[in-house]
């Protein structure tokens, strides 16, 4: 089986019970990315390809509180980034961002997703390949997943509108695990200034009334 396609959970690798000890201070603003989501907080989880880079886009925006990288979609528990990497787990590379919804909206969220990386590119993104780096969109209510496909829709005719006819390939699917990756890979780009990022956006903006 190739590291593009998605391998079935009879095959998947078998993972642990135990989950990987982490400290949880976010290295760039000191929160506790392990904390559950309270005081008016909102979280979402969204999948663009190396999680590294896809971790600092995030951190960046105002309204974000935290963040943190792990794998989700998948079936192996607890995987290691060494077993997602080998397209034997079915997770995908994953952010989880935890925000104030009266600073910045889920749909603006949305926007950072679509506008930075290419949703078009199936199970790659840029010159990483594999399922791990696959475009998701990962849902925590019936609103998320309403307001995830209509941007998702207006976000494919603005492609079209710019003459281009590749189809959208990110997966909207409802949340259900997420598990942490190693401490080394926490704000990764914060600790490493100069370490690879594959971001890169098709220099088509979201609609801006869905921002």
């Amino acid at each position: 089986m190739g590291k593009n396609q998605i391998v079935s959970q009879a095959d998947a690798l078998k993972g642990r019970e135990e989950a990987i000890c982490l400290d949880g201070i976010h290295a760039v603003n000191g929160s506790d990315y392990l904390a559950g989501v309270s005081n008016g907080l909102s979280e979402a989880y969204f999948a663009l390809g190396c999680f590294w880079g896809a971790e600092r886009l995030f951190w960046q925006q105002q309204g974000v509180v935290s963040t943190a990288v792990g794998y989700a979609g998948g079936y192996t528990p607890n995987p290691s980034y060494d077993e997602v990497c080998t397209g034997l787990t079915a997770h995908a590379e994953a952010v989880r961002v935890i925000y104030d919804p009266t600073v910045i909206t889920y749909q603006a969220l949305l926007t950072c997703f679509f506008e930075q990386h290419d949703p078009t590119q199936g199970m790659r993104q840029g010159g990483d390949v594999g399922s791990q780096y696959r475009s998701m969109i990962f849902t925590l209510s019936r609103e998320q997943a309403a307001l995830a496909e209509q941007a998702q829709r207006s976000y494919q005719l603005a492609l079209n509108s710019e003459g281009l006819a590749k189809a959208i390939s990110t997966e909207i699917v409802e949340f259900d695990k997420f598990y942490y990756a190693e401490s080394e890979h926490q704000q990764y780009l914060h600790k490493n200034p100069n370490g690879y990022c594959g971001l890169g956006g098709l220099g088509v903006c979201l609609p801006p009334w869905l921002r």
